[in-house]
C-alpha cells in the first residue's frame, strides 16, 4: 500500500477536514391527531404510522 513520501501542512490537512460536517436530523409534523406531535422524516412514528397509514405488526 502506497504511503505519502512527505508530510502534509497543517493548512492543507484542515482544507480537506472543512467539508466533515453534519447536519440535524429533520423533524416533521405529525399528521395523526391522537399521536405524536413530531417524528423524524423516513420513519415510522412511535405509535406506528407512516405516510398516513397503520403498519402492521404495531399493538395498541
Amino acid at each position: 500500500m502506497p504511503n505519502p513520501k512527505r508530510r502534509h501542512s497543517h493548512a492543507r490537512t484542515a482544507k480537506r477536514r472543512t467539508h466533515y460536517t453534519t447536519d440535524l436530523p429533520t423533524i416533521q409534523v405529525t399528521r395523526q391527531q391522537n399521536g405524536e406531535a413530531v417524528h423524524l422524516r423516513h420513519n415510522a412514528t412511535p405509535d406506528g404510522y407512516y405516510k398516513g397509514r397503520r403498519l402492521p405488526g404495531y399493538k395498541d
